[in-house]
């Protein structure tokens, strides 16, 4: 685990609030990646140099005409405006998009109290990855992230009930509907230069598979956009607690220490079983890689089944303010 001494992470949450960024991460994914997850907090990480993209690449959405500025709440119908923005990122096939003008998507206009929307980046195709915060500025940071692999999306039934949810107090809660909105569209696993995105985080990263395999690595640590984006963002943030979503394995691996407690909680609110994860190759994994780079942060998949119902989004999301809170009490 990096450790970073406290001037050096409160300087980047300030550079953070100043791009129109917060502090707190939960993740959420999909599909049977759990294997390396409960990896024990603490343990050393793989160092790997990695080329992360400049801060410039984090692009705040515009607020609507006459609206407040980003370090301040956005009313729900700039939620919804056409926006104007460039992301610049690289790619294994170069592309680089072109500046569009787009509509924010998705969870921006179901929440009605959003503090702001940000643009994290583009996808190899161009789309946007787009976080929203809603709760308490400065408390501790939780994200949600709804879809890592395109195929495997009924998280973000779950982040629709956060957007809209009471966030408990002092939670400074991030939504991202999706890292991966390329396979999402196309409903396949992996982006569209068809890496598996969850194979494609910097820690411990391995070449694996070629192009069209399932589990297809990338041509080295981070070379996507996605991942790139979503490095820096969770780099910078130093998210206190991160979730990810994937199916369909219907459980959560066990950990250790407060990771593991929050595991447990979890899974007796939802009904899920601790078991353990196989049957893949866990390198480059997300929620590992954010785990061993984040000081005193913790991570985890939920393996969600092979549907989920409304009434299991009601619970889902319910455990997570539920864990949020615990892990904001382990804090003070």
């Amino acid at each position: 685990m990096v450790k970073r001494d406290e001037q050096s992470v409160q300087h980047a949450r300030s550079s953070l609030i100043a791009r129109g960024l917060g502090a707190a991460v939960l993740l959420l994914g999909s599909c049977a990646d759990g294997g390396r997850d409960d990896v024990a907090p603490g343990s050393s990480p793989a160092v790997t140099a990695v080329a992360t993209p400049s801060a410039s690449t984090v692009i705040p959405v515009e607020n609507a005409p006459g609206s407040a500025p980003a370090s301040t709440s956005i009313p729900p119908s700039a939620a919804s405006t056409a926006t104007t923005t460039a992301a610049s990122t690289t790619s294994t096939t170069g592309t680089t998009p072109q500046p569009t003008t787009t509509t924010v998507p998705g969870l921006a206009g179901r929440a009605a109290d959003v503090l702001q929307v940000v643009e994290l980046g583009r996808s190899v195709e161009g789309r946007p990855i787009t976080a929203i915060e809603r709760g308490t500025p400065g408390g501790t940071v939780v994200l949600v992230i709804g879809v890592i692999h395109g195929d495997e999306d009924d998280g973000v039934a779950i982040l629709d009930r956060l957007a809209t949810a009471p966030v408990p107090a002092g939670i400074d809660l991030w939504l991202i509907e999706s890292i991966n909105p390329d396979g999402q569209a196309a409903s396949r696993r992996t982006n569209a230069n068809l890496v598996d995105l969850n194979r494609n985080f910097p820690y411990e990263w391995a070449p694996l598979e070629e192009p069209g395999g399932g589990q297809y690595a990338g041509t080295g640590p981070a070379s996507e956009p996605e991942t790139q984006a979503l490095v820096e963002f969770v780099t910078t943030l130093q998210p206190r607690l991160g979730i990810w979503y994937h199916q369909d394995l219907l459980r959560i691996a066990p950990g250790q220490g407060l990771d593991g407690q929050l595991r447990a909680r979890y899974a007796e609110l939802t009904g899920l079983p601790l078991l353990s994860i196989s049957g893949g190759t866990y390198t480059g994994v997300a929620a590992t890689w954010q785990r061993n780079t984040v000081e005193d942060g913790v991570s985890f998949i939920v393996e969600l089944g092979a549907s989920l119902a409304p009434a299991e989004a009601d619970i889902h999301a319910a455990a997570v303010f539920d864990v949020a809170s615990l892990a904001a009490d382990s804090a003070s």
